[in-house]
């Protein structure tokens, strides 16, 4: 065979695998700062770190990290307002709304997804407690979680 040939086999290949395999893999989603690709049907996600007045180390150092971690892995999400992080204190009436409406009882990390279709889920995520040890698992514990809930998760 001679090279042309070659070439255009090649090139025939790998035009035939951009028009049918990669339309596929976008769903017309678009990619996060983290490199996942966001689900057309989430709206917005909050990351709320709920505590008291009075806080000791463990809990200063889950909303620490949590807003390290989102701040260093979604920081064009936190400017668009697709990701919203907040350290809110529970024992102020202003807050009480948020409170009960994330079930909010201590100190706790809690995950909330607005979809587009109006329905609203939410978390807790208990496990940040048991990675407050080691800071870099523990971020990379919750970039993963909260990629995981922009694919729709």
């Amino acid at each position: 065979m001679n090279k042309k040939l070659i070439y255009g086999i090649i090139i025939g290949i790998f035009i035939l695998l951009l028009v049918f395999f990669i339309p596929k893999y976008m769903n017309g989603n678009v990619i996060a700062s983290s490199g996942s690709k966001i689900s057309s049907d989430i709206e917005k996600i909050e990351v709320y770190h709920f505590h008291g007045t009075n806080q000791c180390y463990s809990c200063k150092t889950v909303g620490n990290y949590a807003e390290e971690a989102i701040n260093d892995y979604f920081s064009n999400e936190l400017k668009s307002g697709k990701i919203i992080f907040g350290h809110i204190n529970g024992d102020l009436t202003e807050n009480s709304e948020l409170v009960k409406k994330y079930g909010a009882t201590g100190s706790s990390l809690w995950i909330g997804v607005y979809y587009k279709d109006g329905n609203f889920a939410k978390e807790e995520n208990v496990n940040v407690w048991y990675k407050i040890n080691n800071k870099e698992d523990y971020k990379n514990y919750l970039k993963g979680v909260i990629e995981s809930k922009l694919l729709g998760n």
